[in-house]
């Protein structure tokens, strides 16, 4: 049987905000959950894990998320299954993968799992709705963070010093645990430094306004220079963090071409 001809980013209405960039470099794409995401950049998944474990910058953009904000909030969320503790400024790791980044007292950033077939974000954007009550029960209302934020993962051993030259907050392990989140500047832009709660190597999600997401991953990649950094696809990123959710057509060791 002939191969399948490979995934281009502009054959579906939603892509990466940086997808002229990584089809520059090479990258092999998938199709998750109905937009491309960058597989492998360029070379086969070992030599981007061997990257992704000293210092690996991956584009998560095209993967669901969502959030809501506003008064009932998070009692909206938790009546939803979400699992979301009392502090801010930290993510909570979901039974689905996902994870509930706490920004404020009433606000939600979720991030789905790597599996990205975004069926938690499908079910609480589809569970929102204003009652017939009156006065209505306040149940927060959305934000559409899937266009408004691009998401980029920095992964590896490098990444705390990497993320140094950037970003005035410590993120080195030993002062910014697992989960914890930072709402500072990085490369001179705002953003939402998510430090990841699990897997092998120590890894943050950045997330930022979209409209600045070229110059975020030319700042990155200039910085990691220094470092031999270089970028990684969403296949490595789901080895190195581990995901509970793993589509059955993406397994832990060959991630096929089309997923989703």
């Amino acid at each position: 049987m002939a191969d399948e001809p490979p995934i281009v980013p502009t054959a579906f209405l939603r892509r990466s905000f940086v997808y002229r960039t990584l089809q520059r470099l090479g990258a092999e794409f998938a199709l998750v959950n109905g937009a491309a995401v960058a597989l492998r950049v360029g070379v086969a998944v070992e030599v981007d894990l061997a990257a992704g474990r000293r210092l690996g910058l991956a584009d998560l953009s095209p993967l669901p998320r969502t959030g809501f904000k506003g008064a009932g909030t998070i009692e909206f969320l938790t009546a939803q299954a979400l699992e979301i503790g009392p502090d801010n400024n930290v993510a909570y790791r979901q039974p689905s993968g996902g994870l509930a980044a706490r920004l404020a007292p009433s606000e939600i950033f979720f991030l789905d799992g790597l599996d990205g077939e975004g069926q938690t974000v499908a079910r609480l954007e589809g569970a929102w709705h204003w009652g017939e009550e009156r006065p209505r029960r306040p149940i927060g209302y959305p934000m559409p963070r899937g266009e408004s934020h691009c998401w980029f993962t920095v992964t590896g051993e490098q990444a705390p010093a990497m993320l140094a030259k950037l970003c005035g907050v410590d993120l080195r392990p030993a002062k910014f645990a697992a989960g914890q989140i930072a709402q500072t500047s990085v490369a001179k832009i705002n953003a939402i430094v998510i430090r990841c709660p699990a897997g092998e190597v120590v890894a943050y999600h950045l997330l930022a306004d979209s409209a600045s997401a070229e110059y975020f991953w030319t700042s990155l990649i200039d910085a990691m220079a220094e470092f031999d950094g270089k970028p990684i696809g969403l296949a490595a990123v789901r080895r190195l963090l581990g995901n509970s959710t793993l589509s059955r057509n993406a397994g832990e060791g060959g991630e096929q071409q089309r997923v989703g």
